[in-house]
């Protein structure tokens, strides 16, 4: 049999892994922070309708611009969030993610660096190294909160084209206040990278996934977005819309950032029936939003019981709770696993991270614990 060929796999990728948490057919699937409630009955209804007349049009290319999708956008975002901006200020893209390789597709690449925070999201430095750049990461707190100077410090040393700052923070929950967001963002007007003998801004993207899920009287960061032009804001619908099946994501940010961003993305990479789709699930917005405020209750409640067992939780404005620290987390993982809940090993050593359910996978997880842990 003849050997196959050699490939040209790039060097730093030999030692790679894909991504990937565990998909398992649980009872209690409380691992990857998805919404745990599916579409109501209307949603699906008109999502269908929605789908099947784009359906008669797929000898076409879609909307290039899909400007009927960033006006639906734009009305959900007034809603949410009470603030007004222009079609020219939305953007959107299969997911978050292609979102953040985007934004790095035109401003980071070969010779940049690119700013984060130790315990954050995982795929963060997945996305800088697919655009050749340089990770690097400032340490947070002791209660994993922002650790403000160290930022602010990293900023004037490594001069990053772009700062990744989830807010709410993945997978601690914790977020920032206005007024250190926007200490960073004055800092950032010139710490960026020197072009032509001038300095340029660092792009600080604020990674909102689960922005509906902070306390309402946690501001967005969508409202620092008319002071500051080299702001741009990240959110989706996976969470928020229990959309995590359709990867429809979107950023809100200044012209200038969607003019840049559209010189690197991909022809048509909208497809009309996601178009169609995400149009449709933006109509259903006010039951959306009632539901996050039961997942918000629900995820102060759990929080407060493992903290009454002496767990140290941090304060999360997420759809998820870290709790911890275990000699041997991955045993109390594994123990919880054989009795259909699928939970998160993930972030600080020692911790586990918990999905917020619906009411009865919540008791499923707290009636497993409480066996796991007796």
């Amino acid at each position: 049999m003849e050997q196959s060929p050699l490939l040209p796999l790039r060097e730093e990728l030999a030692q790679v892994t894909p991504y990937g948490a565990p998909q398992l057919e649980v009872s209690a699937r409380l691992n990857v922070n998805e919404n745990p409630y599916s579409p109501s009955l209307e949603m699906i209804t008109d999502i269908t309708q929605a789908v099947s007349e784009a359906a008669a049009g797929l000898n076409r290319y879609p909307d290039r611009d899909f400007t009927a999708l960033r006006e639906a956008l734009a009305g959900y975002i007034k809603r949410e969030s009470g603030l007004d901006f222009p079609v020219e200020q939305i953007w959107a893209a299969n997911g978050s993610n292609e979102v953040m390789t985007q934004l790095l597709g035109a401003y980071a690449g070969p010779g940049r660096t690119v700013l984060g925070t130790e315990y954050s999201y995982s795929m963060y430095p997945e996305y800088v190294r697919g655009a050749h750049s340089k990770y690097v990461t400032v340490p947070r707190q002791s209660d994993w909160n922002l650790d403000l100077d160290a930022l602010l410090q990293g900023l004037q040393e490594v001069r990053p084209s772009v700062l990744l700052l989830a807010n709410p923070n993945n997978p601690t929950g914790t977020a920032s206040g206005e007024a250190e967001l926007v200490q960073i963002l004055q800092q950032a007007k010139e710490t960026g990278p020197e072009i032509n003998g001038r300095p340029t801004a660092t792009v600080v993207v604020v990674d909102e996934a689960y922005g509906e899920f902070r306390d309402p009287e946690q501001p967005s960061a969508l409202a620092l977005l008319e002071k500051f032009p080299h702001l741009a804001v990240s959110r989706t619908m996976s969470k928020s819309f229990g959309m995590a099946g359709l990867r429809l994501g979107y950023l809100v940010a200044a012209k200038t950032v969607i003019a840049d961003i559209m010189r690197v993305r991909l022809p048509y990479h909208l497809s009309a029936l996601t178009q169609a789709a995400a149009i449709a699930a933006l109509g259903h917005a006010e039951e959306q939003l009632r539901q996050l405020a039961e997942l918000r209750e629900r995820r102060d409640a759990l929080a407060a019981w493992l903290e009454a067992k002496g767990y140290t939780v941090p304060k999360t404005q997420a759809n998820f709770v870290l709790f911890g620290p275990f000699p041997d987390r991955h045993q109390v993982f594994s123990d919880l696993l054989d009795r259909g809940v699928l939970i998160r090993e993930v972030g600080p050593a020692g911790f586990l991270r918990v999905s917020i359910g619906t009411a009865a996978e919540d008791q499923a997880f707290r009636k497993a614990f409480e066996e796991v842990t007796k």
